[in-house]
């Protein structure tokens, strides 16, 4: 039985989670959240995932009733996502692989996502929507890659919406996309707003900064709110369900912190239903950035023979889903 121990600290959540072939033994987290209108700064970040890592690291040891010994190898974000966070994280990783003279592993971040996601819905050959703050891209699988069909030209999905919560000014508290998706609830009139699909591409920027102009001007916060998701989350929809006519694919899986929200996948849902698909998707315990995700990316490459030396335990902010070679699938 292998046992891995996956560090997450990519964005503004740090996570410390320990995988068993397959079963989760723990994954708790913290979230550094910021008063309603600001952002999360890179060094501010980082900051929090200093004070809280080691707590955090004891914790995932308590629940799963393991100790160090038990402990197979350690897995780490090596990217991609905000410098002075993954570095905090990478440094902690590094140290503890050290000190409990274990075998280390650098994980890209989507693709801890995708194996999350792989074996919680048991989807086995899915076309991948990865929706979340800093990535927005369509995957397939193909000869030992996930290759990208479609991404983002400008900003993330989830980018939006959180620049979106900073103009209304609602709180992050427990995230920007989770309260526009209650205040869509409430929303009763749809407005058009700028739709940019670019082939398999799409582009955020304009919708934001249509949105921006046109609530200084008219406080339309909870039209605004439902007129952007079901915006965003259309676009979505059309790139990938493009994407599975090209793969001839039967299989959508929706990762990424945006992932939770359960309007996109609703709208998934008629989707996948009118092609005779399936769609499959997670809660928040596992969309949303969480260790054990890395975790078990990490425990099938170090299965694959992977390990990552210590002179190239950096870390990098852009790190493409498709540069990683994918040893552990056929």
């Amino acid at each position: 039985m292998t046992v891995v121990i996956g560090f997450e600290g990519s964005a503004n959540k740090i996570g410390v989670g320990i995988v068993r072939d397959g079963e989760v033994l723990s994954n708790p987290r913290r979230t550094y959240i910021t008063p309603p209108g600001q952002g999360f700064l890179p060094s501010e970040t980082a900051r929090h995932h200093r004070s809280v890592i080691l707590t955090v690291l004891k914790e995932a040891l308590e629940e799963a009733g393991l100790k160090p010994a038990d402990v197979d190898c350690v897995a780490y974000t090596k990217g991609p996502g905000m410098g002075a966070p993954l570095v905090t994280v990478a440094l902690v990783a590094r140290t503890v692989a050290q000190l409990w003279g274990k075998p280390l592993l650098g994980v890209n971040h989507c693709i801890g996502h995708i194996e999350m996601g792989r074996l919680i819905t048991q989807a086995n050959n899915p076309t991948v929507l990865y929706v979340s703050g800093g990535n927005t891209q369509v995957i397939a699988y193909s000869e030992r890659r996930y290759r990208i069909f479609g991404e983002t030209i400008d900003i993330a999905v989830g980018n939006c919406l959180d620049r979106f919560a900073r103009v209304i000014k609602i709180s992050n508290d427990p995230s920007p996309g989770y309260n526009i998706e209650q205040m869509a609830k409430k929303g009763t009139q749809y407005v058009e707003l700028p739709y940019t699909v670019k082939g398999m591409d799409v582009s955020f920027s304009g919708i934001l900064s249509y949105i921006e102009v046109r609530c200084r001007a008219f406080k339309w916060e909870l039209s605004s709110a439902l007129s952007c998701i079901e915006t965003l989350f259309s676009m979505l929809v059309e790139i990938t369900e493009r994407a599975m006519a090209h793969c001839s694919s039967q299989e959508v899986l929706i990762v990424g912190g945006v992932g939770c929200n359960l309007r996109l996948q609703e709208m998934m849902g008629v989707m996948c239903k009118e092609r005779g698909a399936k769609l499959f998707a997670t809660d928040e315990s596992f969309c949303i950035d969480n260790g054990a995700m890395i975790a078990q990316a990490g425990w099938e490459m170090f299965r694959s023979g992977q390990t990552t030396e210590l002179s190239d335990s950096w870390i990098t902010q852009r790190y493409r889903t498709d540069e990683v070679e994918v040893t552990w699938r056929d």
